[in-house]
């Protein structure tokens, strides 16, 4: 841990999470899905924790997908009133610790009443300058995508932009968490080896660490593993070794 700590520049700046295995946990323990879905959240706390004292930028948690909603009905009910308990109990102490939490993606479909829960949890943080949390809420990559190029369109049929204007970087402002750094390090646990699509545009140079350990086992060692795997890395971002080296060499 401190070695990580010392070497903080070659630590990742951008961390996401796709908190999986929930369900397969509680079933190898002959308990209801829930009981998976409610021992996920102490893992959100380790990890979370564990991310501030090594000083990461920001963390994005894959919480609820566009695709989650096909699941059983009483299952998606569960899951709301956790996320709804969650924002409660759980606003209060990264505030204390001065941390941002933003809920990304189409809120639309969730209830006024964890609307109003998720507005007034965003609210009371907006202005804590410590490690942004992110949590993914019937979100998806596509839908980011799609979300950001339409609003480019309106732009542009508004006189606001031309076609011309459009590169790569214009497009990503108008993508959700344009203000942080694209992510360095995506973790999956449960041993699925997908990204279910999550943050397309955002996962572009991402390294990949997938852990066949199930969410709720994920703790502080399992996190600082991944992060060495990470520094351990050869961070290429499309160059060769000897471009980089020849860099240093200046």
């Amino acid at each position: 841990m401190q070695n990580l700590t010392l070497s903080s520049e070659a630590l990742p700046k951008h961390i996401a999470v796709i908190m999986d295995g929930n369900g397969r946990w509680a079933k190898e323990k002959g308990k209801p899905r829930v009981f998976g879905h409610k021992n996920g959240v102490k893992a959100v706390r380790r990890t979370i924790s564990t991310a501030t004292q090594l000083g990461i930028q920001a963390i994005t948690l894959f919480a609820f997908s566009s695709e989650n909603w096909r699941r059983p009905q009483d299952e998606v009910g569960v899951l709301m009133e956790l996320f709804f308990s969650v924002l409660t109990t759980e606003v209060k102490k990264l505030h204390k610790n001065n941390l941002r939490l933003r809920v990304i993606g189409d809120l639309s479909r969730f209830s006024k009443r964890l609307q109003d829960k998720i507005a007034s949890a965003e609210s009371l943080t907006e202005n804590n300058t410590g490690m942004v949390v992110n949590i993914a809420a019937n979100y998806g990559g596509k839908w980011d995508i799609t979300n950001a190029v339409r609003q480019l369109a309106e732009d542009i049929s508004g006189g606001i932009l031309s076609s011309s204007d459009i590169t790569e970087q214009s497009i990503a402002q108008y993508l959700t968490m344009s203000d942080l750094p694209d992510v360095d390090l995506l973790i999956r646990t449960s041993g699925e080896c997908r990204i279910s699509n999550f943050m397309l545009w955002q996962l572009a140079y991402a390294e990949l660490y997938f852990t066949p350990t199930y969410w709720p086992d994920f703790n502080e060692d399992s996190l600082v593993d991944a992060i060495t795997w990470y520094v351990n890395r050869e961070r290429r971002f499309g160059c060769t070794g000897e471009q980089i080296k020849a860099l240093l060499d200046k």
